[in-house]
């Protein structure tokens, strides 16, 4: 029996996360109750003698911990075990987007130094005058150099009301600040930024379906839908890890009918089936609609993009989804612990289930095995079009992913774009508007130059082979024969970095001009400038306002030509239109 959900918005059943705090009552049979009694005897026995009679002295609460996931390892990775000194964090990640604390992003850098990497706009780091770039020396007096990220994120949140002191190095000089910042309650919204441009198309870029997601997309709607209102809208799913289950379904009741089957979930009992029905009127029934999503948009991401292709109400663009169609739920555990469980399979409206792992049949390293294509099932939109489960969710129109070059993800990743956004913004008072910023050439030159100072060297595959042809040749007693020849390949590549620099360059630039404007106009200006470059957000805004690429936008919502069949296995990438 399969129960049916007229969606009130008032039932939380999670997806990927939190949903209800509840204990359940479940059937097992006589045998099967049994092998669990004697089971739980059993470890008890052992846990109890371990205690008593290793040789060492042990960390009892640790130790069961290490077994409790050693069992569940061998699920899936979304069963997990919640220790009650992680449910604040566990409720930040899956459930609330409020905390009390100071509204600033922290990062560690290699030799254990903390710094601000962010600041939001309008709380206690901001009012209080600190900036990224801000070295961190110690909170309430404790040195936390060498502390982890979460460990100072601890140290840093709070009670409401209540006072933190920090000791600060700015980045322009070395004299050492104190500030005595008072905690607020902190609002990380579900949607970063929503606009409208001059050519009337809305674009929502929504992180996360935690609580209040439907209540920010009806506001954000309302705001694009005032004067003179919206001729399409692009919503924003890359990255999106998921969220609330309901959170998905009522978003998805903004751009449909009541009454509309949105998803169905499936577990091994009877109370997990249920049929999630729209009951709303929607904001938004005709307006053409895209949707965003990438390999990291999952969970309820998957729903929205699932059902609404589904539908044929949307076209998706992008890459293929992560594919997690799992549904999660918490239950109590004694002495204020929790544990999170698979508890069901959701169906998108054609019925296919887009998980794309295995976890019941792991291969030889514990990873979820993928589906065998001959086992991929084909099915039905409403409109005919052909889908398929087991793989995620396919792009109606697949874009070419855009990966960053090895030289720029080491700028990145050795912060050395954010140290540079540091100098830039303690040497300049001000400057152009988000959208419009853009480094001179002399100022992409004095980047190379600060590079050359910090003796920056770019290490790809080519250096480290001449380093180990070099280790050979002395094994082998030749250096002095080709020493020579070495010094000028090594050179020759050593040149190559200021080659790569400017071959680089507008990716390079890109980078410096996002991190800057972000010091100066903060999230809201990352997302200003981003809207001006980002090339899948523009291939989404070109087929909903030029009349030649608006047929391209029918005729894949009407499964005309290669858009009648999207992510056939072996084919995905000659069965839908590519866009650069």
């Amino acid at each position: 029996m399969r129960q049916i959900v007229k969606f009130t918005g008032k039932v939380k059943i999670s997806l990927g996360i939190i949903g209800a705090l509840l204990l359940t009552a479940f059937t097992i049979s006589k045998d099967g109750l049994f092998d669990v009694g004697k089971n739980l005897e059993i470890f008890s026995a052992l846990y109890r003698q371990i205690n008593v009679h290793y040789v060492e002295n042990i960390d009892t609460e640790d130790l069961m911990k290490t077994g409790i996931n050693a069992m569940l390892n061998r699920l899936d990775p979304y069963t997990e075990f919640i220790p009650e000194s992680d449910l604040e964090d566990f409720k930040l990640r899956y459930v609330s987007t409020k905390y009390s604390g100071l509204g600033a992003k922290i990062l560690t850098k290699k030799d254990g130094s903390v710094y601000i990497a962010e600041i939001y706009e309008g709380y206690p780091a901001h009012r209080s005058g600190l900036r990224s770039g801000d070295r961190i020396i110690s909170i309430d007096g404790e040195q936390v150099k060498g502390k982890s990220a979460q460990e100072i994120s601890h140290l840093l949140k709070g009670n409401e009301y209540t006072n933190v002191d920090l000791e600060i190095q700015r980045a322009d000089n070395d004299e050492l600040v104190e500030k005595q910042i008072e905690r607020a309650n902190i609002i990380q919204p579900n949607i970063s930024y929503f606009s409208k441009n001059d050519q009337g198309i809305g674009y929502i870029k929504l992180d996360k379906f935690l609580t209040g997601a439907y209540e920010e997309m009806y506001e954000a709607l309302a705001d694009l839908q005032e004067e003179k209102g919206i001729k399409g809208l692009v919503l924003d799913l890359r990255d999106n890890g998921g969220g609330i289950l309901q959170e998905s379904v009522k978003i998805v009741n903004l751009f449909v009918n009541k009454g509309e089957h949105v998803v169905t979930q499936k577990g091994k009992q009877l109370n997990k089936q249920i049929a999630y029905i729209t009951n709303n009127t929607p904001i938004l029934p005709d307006v053409p609609l895209v949707i965003l999503i990438n390999e990291y948009s999952a969970s309820a991401s998957e729903i929205v993009a699932g059902a609404l292709q589904d539908m044929d109400r949307a076209v998706v663009m992008g890459q293929r989804s992560f594919g997690k169609g799992l549904v999660q739920q918490t239950y109590r555990l004694p002495y204020n612990n929790m544990v999170k469980v698979t508890v069901a399979k959701y169906y998108t409206p054609s019925g296919r289930c887009i998980q794309a792992l295995d976890y019941a049949h792991k291969d030889a390293y514990g990873f979820g095995s993928k589906m065998d294509d001959s086992l991929i099932t084909e099915f039905k939109t409403k409109n005919g079009r052909k889908v398929y489960n087991g793989n995620g969710i396919f792009p109606d129109i697949t874009l070419e992913e855009e990966k960053l070059s090895p030289i720029a993800q080491k700028l990145l990743n050795e912060l050395i774009i954010f140290d540079y956004a540091t100098l830039y913004y303690n040497t300049h008072k001000r400057v152009n508007k988000a959208a419009d910023f853009s480094l001179s050439e002399d100022e992409y030159q004095s980047f190379t130059d600060y590079l050359i100072d910090l003796n920056f060297h770019y290490n790809p595959n080519s250096e480290k082979l001449l380093e180990q042809l070099r280790l050979a040749i002395d094994e082998e007693g030749k250096t002095p024969l080709l020493e020579e020849e070495l010094a000028v390949m090594k050179e020759k590549l050593n040149n190559n970095d200021l080659d790569e620099l400017q071959f680089y360059k507008a990716e390079i630039k890109g980078l410096l001009e996002k991190e800057i404007v972000s010091r100066y106009y903060y999230q809201k200006g990352r997302y200003e400038y981003a809207m001006r470059h980002d090339n899948t957000f523009l291939a989404a805004e070109d087929i909903l306002v030029a009349e030649e690429k608006q047929l391209v936008y029918c005729d894949v919502l009407e499964g005309k030509g290669s858009f009648r069949t999207i992510g056939k296995p072996n084919v995905h990438l000659a069965s839908s239109e590519t866009f650069d």
